[in-house]
């Protein structure tokens, strides 16, 4: 996605926002989900989500941080994170994902009479825009604040993409090697003096 301007930004954009790109990281080292963490090494299998819940949040979240020349939400298992953390620590969000979900889908069938998960990037785009605003036509009453579903699933899509990938996003390092992170220093042993100088490069947790 290319565009500069509107609710959805490209990955690199969102992540290079001073605010959300310091914030997501700082937020991401402070995660201790213990019980995610475990059911996260346990078994990649759904933990909350059903297999069309899985879609459409895996799809959301693919349009929150895209795919380009890097990896993006997708290929970083970030609906792996979400779907371990509501069923543990992140439980009390679960009822805004039940509603907000029903809320996107009778949306999407009444403006495109598909699935979120179906409907092609630019399609998908205007109804997370239109839910970011709090103007989804279609939106049910009983289905809470659009606005508040879209920033939760924003939120814990970037943290998702940039936390430990224990926790069941970050797979295989791709937010951190988005992000120029090479990984907590205390799993290296600390930084040597020279690396501390910039005499000698620090090398990244995943060249281990």
């Amino acid at each position: 996605m290319s565009r500069t301007k509107g609710p959805v930004l490209s990955r690199r954009e969102l992540l290079q926002r001073g605010a959300l790109y310091g914030g997501g990281l700082w937020l991401a080292g402070q995660l201790s989900f213990p019980e995610a963490a475990k059911a996260a090494a346990e078994s990649s299998e759904p933990a909350t989500f059903g297999p069309e819940d899985w879609k459409a949040v895996e799809a959301i979240t693919a349009r929150i941080l895209p795919t380009d020349q890097e990896p993006g939400a997708k290929e970083a298992g970030c609906v792996n994170f979400i779907d371990k953390a509501l069923a543990h620590e992140e439980k009390a969000s679960l009822p805004l994902y039940e509603s907000g979900l029903r809320g996107l889908e009778a949306a999407s069938q009444r403006a495109h009479g598909a699935p979120f998960a179906e409907l092609d990037a630019a399609a998908q785009d205007a109804l997370l825009g239109a839910l970011e605003a709090g103007r989804t036509a279609g939106w049910p009453a009983d289905a809470g604040d659009s606005a508040v579903f879209f920033e939760t699933v924003r939120v814990h899509t970037v943290v998702g993409f940039l936390a430990d990938p224990k926790y069941g996003g970050n797979r295989d390092f791709a937010g951190w090697k988005v992000a120029g992170y090479p990984g907590p220093r205390h799993r290296r042993g600390g930084y040597r003096p020279e690396q501390v100088t910039g005499e000698a490069p620090i090398d990244p947790i995943w060249e281990d």
